[in-house]
Order: C-alpha cells, then structure tokens, then sequence
C-alpha cells in the first residue's frame, strides 16, 4: 500500500479514537447541577364559567341617540308675548351684542349696547333685546342682567337669567 493510502486510512482511526475519551464527566455533572432546580410549575387553568346569554328587550323604547321632538307644552303656565311689537335689538342673538358703557340721566340708568354691524344703542330696564325674549331688569356699571324666556326639553317655557359683561377696551386685557 502507498503511504498516502495509509495515511487516509489512520488518520480518521485517529481521530474517532480521540473523541472516545471519556473527559466530559465534569461538564455532564455541571449540567445536571445547574438545571435541577429550574423546573417550573404550571399552574393549572382557571374553571370556566358557563357563558349567560341575554335578551336585549327595549326595541320599544326611545332610541338615545335620536333628537327628541319639543312636544307642545300643557300650557296654562309662563308664556312669551307672541303679540308684542319686536324692538330693534330682538333680531340680534346676544352673542352679537356687547356692553360698552353705561350713562344716567335724570335718575334713569341706560346701559349702552354696541352691535356686530357696529351702531350703538340705549337701552334701559324693561326693554328687550336678544332672540330669546330677554327683559333687561338691571344695569349696573359693570353688566346688564336679563331674564329670558326659552323653552325646555319638554316643551314649556322657563325663565332663565343671563347678563352682558361690560367689553374691555381694544388694547386692555
């Protein structure tokens, strides 16, 4: 045989035979060691609980998401005067309509009203202004105080009180 062929033939021998020893005794016990106390412990499944079905039994009821409808009201209670001549500031939403300054003249406070479209006008207790049947029953130096006459979810007509601040001056704060 040719040495070359002897060679391939002891060399594999060789090292199959090295790899027989038995020198990974520490590394098997270190194993072992270190994975004996990792076991966990699965805890076992909740109890299920039978599902309940229910029956959704309020087709006949008003849906929520629904606008109600203002139904008349019973009548017999407060009422605005649908007969009464509109004054000029009735066409004005109070938003529109701001404070200004206030003047007194023989013993008569007027408050002094400014308009979105910029005139000026002189009101005093008992005059009206606003689109919801507001009454001015006070002027004071800082604000004029209403009462208006709006309807409720219901239908019939409420008071409700509401003022107009006195506007700062363009460049106050």
């Amino acid at each position: 045989m040719r040495p070359t062929h002897l060679f391939l033939i002891i060399m594999p021998i060789l090292a199959l035979s090295a790899c027989s020893g038995d020198g990974l005794d520490d590394l098997k016990q270190f194993v072992n060691e270190s994975g004996e106390g990792l076991r966990g412990k699965i805890e076992p499944l909740p109890e299920i609980k039978p599902y309940e079905s229910f029956a959704y039994h309020a087709f006949d009821l008003p849906d929520p998401f629904k606008p109600r409808k203002l139904q008349p009201g019973q009548g017999g209670g407060l009422q605005p005067d649908l007969k009464r001549n509109k004054e000029e500031l009735e066409k004005y939403p109070l938003e529109n309509l701001k404070m200004v300054g206030f003047l007194e003249q023989n013993k008569v406070r007027y408050g002094l009203i400014r308009t979105s479209d910029g005139s000026l006008h002189r009101v005093k207790i008992g005059e009206h202004m606003g689109q919801n049947f507001g009454m001015i029953t006070k002027i004071t130096d800082n604000e004029i105080i209403m009462t208006e006459v709006v309807q409720d979810s219901t239908g019939n007509w409420i008071e409700q009180n509401t003022s107009i601040n006195l506007a700062s001056a363009p460049g106050q704060k």
